[in-house]
């Protein structure tokens, strides 16, 4: 699939007061939509999409504008649940993107186990119409059931005005939409802890414990590498370039890579950099969940980047 980045350009809000007439209508505060804390709420959605979706180049740039005609949320469905539905790929119009959302919304809820309509806070009208507050909502929802383990910001409040439209005029009121769990203090520090890389728990020890698992994990992959009769001996500089990188995960993971897919010399920073991209990408494919690491970082010969890669793979394949 060629790339699809969606450009985001900011227009005024507005409601159609007619479209909603006889339902109650939920709009996100001014104040509320500069909260630091409903600000990384986004950027972490934001982030988790395209994440998610970078294997069909798909690059989300705007929550408001990018969901709208269903699009995103097909892959996602599609990524998340290995759900494939025969809907448009693209829904250009509006009436054609209504009908595609009312079908993935139809097998979402299922899949969220939302039978209690009384629970969704979401609906094909309030996504297509560019609904913030129901976006974040569903996307909300679908992280905490498709991946749980994702660490999204707690205590996000919002302040909401709710508009009724009827015959008689609008009547208007002011309420507090609770958008991800409450933590205390404590067992927010507790729950971090649980959930924080293993690898940025390890560098917080004694250099000597660091160093003994690095050692465990140079040995590890030097006994994977030694039948191709190559030998790591500093695990930063011999992995920025990425084809050591690349040939362990052929080993450990039976991938075959054809040698056109790689620079097997690299020669400039480009090259190094496509090699480790490819490398971080195949790893994603197999369910190692590495996607926090830029392969920039790794290309610029950053311990805790390389570390976290080699960990990965360590942890996976040490008892084989």
């Amino acid at each position: 699939m060629e790339a699809a980045v969606f450009e985001y350009h900011k227009e005024d809000d507005t409601v159609d007061v007619e479209s909603f007439q006889g339902e109650k209508q939920k709009l996100i505060q001014p104040g509320s939509l500069k909260d630091p804390k409903f600000e990384k709420l986004k950027e972490a959605l934001v982030c988790w999409i395209n994440s998610t979706l970078k294997p069909d180049h798909i690059v989300v740039q705007s929550l408001e504008e990018d969901l709208f005609d269903g699009l995103v949320l097909h892959h996602l469905l599609s990524r998340l649940a290995g759900v494939h539905m025969s809907v448009e790929a693209m829904a250009l119009t509006s009436p054609a993107q209504i009908r595609k959302l009312g079908v993935i919304l139809e097998e979402l809820d299922k899949r969220l186990g939302l039978q209690d309509s009384s629970q969704i806070k979401w609906n094909v009208k309030l996504i297509h119409n560019k609904n913030l507050l129901a976006t974040i909502h569903l996307l909300v929802a679908m992280v905490r059931s498709f991946q749980p383990e994702l660490d999204l910001p707690p205590n996000v409040k919002v302040e909401v005005i709710v508009l009724e439209v009827s015959r008689g005029g609008i009547k208007s009121d002011v309420q507090t939409e609770v958008l991800t769990e409450i933590r205390d203090a404590g067992s927010d520090s507790l729950n971090k802890t649980e959930r924080e890389d293993p690898v940025e728990q390890l560098l917080k020890l004694e250099d000597h414990k660091i160093n003994t698992v690095k050692k465990a994990i140079l040995h590890f992959v030097n006994q994977n590498m030694s039948t191709m009769g190559l030998q790591v001996a500093d695990m930063d500089k011999q992995f920025a370039d990425g084809v050591i990188l690349l040939l362990l995960l052929g080993q450990l993971e039976g991938f075959f890579i054809p040698l056109y897919d790689f620079n097997l010399t690299p020669v400039n920073h480009s090259e190094m950099l496509h090699n480790v991209t490819l490398a971080l990408d195949l790893l994603n494919d197999a369910g190692l969940q590495v996607s926090s690491v830029d392969p920039r970082d790794i290309v610029s010969q950053d311990d805790t980047a390389t570390l976290k890669v080699l960990y990965a793979l360590f942890k996976k394949h040490k008892g084989k």
